[in-house]
């Protein structure tokens, strides 16, 4: 007997169209916006082949977007018991995610500063690599780690990092004192 295939939903937030990626053993992925949910759909298709479109998703489903939804609506949920299916990650990439699911709403840790928790300081590039292939953006919140001194980093998912700091925008996270993007 094989396994049901991951499924996949839709749903709208402040920043466009998002995504929640599930299967049997919890939440597989999330998707930030594209261009408009049409790309958002299409990049849910290609990044998990055979995963259904789902306008019937299971209630735990439902509440992660409607908690999801109400952080980008400027809440303060950070997120942080939401189960995720962590089968497919390594464990390095584990360790960088719980401490970055650590980092709630309005605050900022530096990659430095999560190498440092990790145990060694000198992992902040591979903190870097672990978080840009994050399969799990907002729950585990890559957006809030930072580069040295406050500047954004980098940051993978579409519109980069202006996107990056809309969310800390939306989260009112300070960026090094200054006015924020979009003040």
């Amino acid at each position: 007997m094989s396994a049901p295939a991951a499924a996949f939903m839709l749903f709208d937030t402040a920043v466009g169209a998002c995504a929640l990626v599930w299967g049997e053993h919890g939440l597989i992925g999330v998707l930030l916006p594209e261009a408009d949910a049409p790309a958002t759909r299409a990049k849910a298709r290609r990044r998990y082949p055979g995963a259904r479109d789902d306008t019937a998703p299971p209630p735990a489903v439902q509440r992660v977007a409607e908690r999801i939804r109400a952080l980008l609506d400027g809440g303060r949920d950070d997120l942080e018991d939401i189960e995720l299916d962590l089968r497919a990650i390594g464990p390095f990439e584990r360790r960088v995610y719980a401490v970055a699911r650590a980092i709630h709403p309005g605050h900022t840790r530096s990659y430095g500063e999560v190498a440092t928790a990790l145990g060694d300081p000198l992992l902040a590039r591979a903190v870097g690599q672990a978080l840009g292939a994050n399969p799990f953006p907002i729950i585990v919140p890559c957006h809030r780690v930072l580069a040295a001194g406050s500047k954004s980093g980098g940051f993978s998912a579409p519109g980069g990092t202006r996107t990056k700091l809309r969310l800390l925008e939306i989260e009112r996270a300070p960026l090094g004192g200054t006015p924020g993007l979009f003040d």
